[in-house]
């Protein structure tokens, strides 16, 4: 594949690309897909993932059978590790690929 079709492919988050890049991205075969799509939800947080890669990862967990409440206990889980500005910063990229308009969460969230 070309440098172009590459770039496209990455930019898109596109799952299929695992497949052309070989081994280092195979599932691993202890852990079941649902969890697997879990952990790589926590990942995307320690590496401050792009919008893109959180719509893809959701949609993956949510595929697996995880519900939108464990994807969101996800962030919980990494905080200890990642620290809230990271979580804080994932909140929203993980609530626009839940479907979630984020607009309307800061709009109505409580004073104080």
């Amino acid at each position: 594949m070309d440098h172009i079709e590459l770039l496209r492919r990455l930019a898109v988050s596109d799952a299929s690309l695992g497949h052309d890049l070989g081994p280092a991205l195979v599932k691993p075969d202890q852990l079941d897909p649902k969890t697997v799509a879990l952990v790589r939800l926590g990942a995307l947080v320690a590496v401050s993932g792009a919008v893109a890669s959180y719509g893809a990862h959701a949609d993956a967990a949510v595929a697996e059978g995880a519900t939108e409440a464990e994807i969101v206990d996800v962030l919980v889980a990494v905080v200890a590790i990642t620290g809230l500005p990271c979580v804080v910063s994932a909140a929203s990229k993980l609530a626009l690929a839940l479907g979630y308009d984020i607009d309307d969460i800061l709009e109505h969230q409580p004073s104080g």
